[in-house]
């Protein structure tokens, strides 16, 4: 490491990571892109830009009890060819197979989400480290309504700025921590350590996530939208939206509204059966809300 920077060397392909899977033009159609495919930074910023627009970010499955499988192939499935979304395990490393077959040097990351908050808690979140244009680049499409919409360079002090939206990485000991720009002030959203991880890694996370009592994802709905313009999260029926300026709007939603929300503003696409299963989830008397945040992992 040299002046707070990363060397390239540091991300690299791993094995078991199931990319020899990953139908890419599929993928490509999925999100609009019809671009070169080689691996440069100008393909990396429009691969995320298009995902992020593209493909929703939604916990319908969790929410219905179903759990999240990390398989690319089921991966795939859902967010490729069933128009669905998923959280930030299935979108990053979904695109990072997508990085992979491109000729991206990737290194695959979990991070401890903050939101503002320092207490240390369990590694909840995807992210990833990619090489391109002889600099190492954080790159995530999975963190919701206030991640990146573009790759930001990997070392202290660098700063991104897309539409209304600002983001800085800095170095803290030995991590790094994504910030954003709150109120004129910057917010912690995650920190990370770039170092080596396996698929077991993930599956442990993962699991946690989708199932336990306390994760920020288990017995309720929850989609999140972040644009240039608008960043805007659901939880169950309260739709919250931020915009430029800081100016927050809540909104209160009924049962059908919310399924409409998410097959309109969110763009997942419901199946019926779903549809249905989650009116009436979203129907029943409301339980006793957890002592954190709903949104504290992420």
């Amino acid at each position: 490491m040299e002046n707070g920077a990363l060397k390239w060397e540091t991300a690299a392909p791993g094995p078991g990571w199931g990319g020899d899977l990953l139908d890419l033009d599929a993928y490509l159609r999925r999100i609009g892109y019809g671009g070169p495919r080689r691996a440069t930074v100008e393909t990396l910023f429009d691969l995320h830009r298009l995902h992020k627009a593209a493909i929703p970010f939604e916990n319908v499955d969790v929410a219905l009890e179903r759990g999240v499988s990390l398989h690319l192939d089921d991966i795939q499935r859902k967010l490729v060819e069933a128009g669905r979304g998923g959280y930030c395990f299935e979108h990053n490393l979904l695109f990072a197979a997508v990085l992979e077959r491109l000729g991206f040097p990737v290194t695959r990351l979990l991070a401890r989400v903050r939101l503002g908050r320092r207490q240390i808690r369990y590694r909840a979140h995807t992210v990833l480290a990619v090489g391109a244009g002889y600099e190492l680049w954080l790159a995530d499409a999975g963190f919701g309504a206030e991640g990146l919409i573009e790759p930001v360079p990997l070392y202290s002090g660098s700063v991104a700025k897309a539409g209304a939206w600002s983001w800085r990485v800095l170095r803290e000991e030995d991590q790094w921590v994504l910030q954003t720009l709150r109120d004129g002030d910057w917010f912690d959203l995650y920190a990370f350590r770039v170092e080596q991880h396996f698929p077991a890694d993930f599956e442990v996370s993962n699991h946690y996530t989708a199932h336990h009592d306390r994760s920020a994802f288990t017995g309720k709905v929850v989609a999140m939208r972040g644009t240039e313009d608008v960043q805007q999260t659901l939880v169950d029926r309260r739709l919250t939206t931020r915009h430029p300026g800081d100016v927050i709007e809540r909104t209160d939603l009924t049962a059908d509204e919310v399924v409409d929300l998410l097959r309109g503003t969110f763009a997942v696409r419901l199946p019926e059966r779903d549809a249905r299963l989650l009116r009436r989830r979203l129907s029943a008397p409301t339980r006793p809300s957890p002592s954190h945040s709903p949104l504290q992992e992420a």
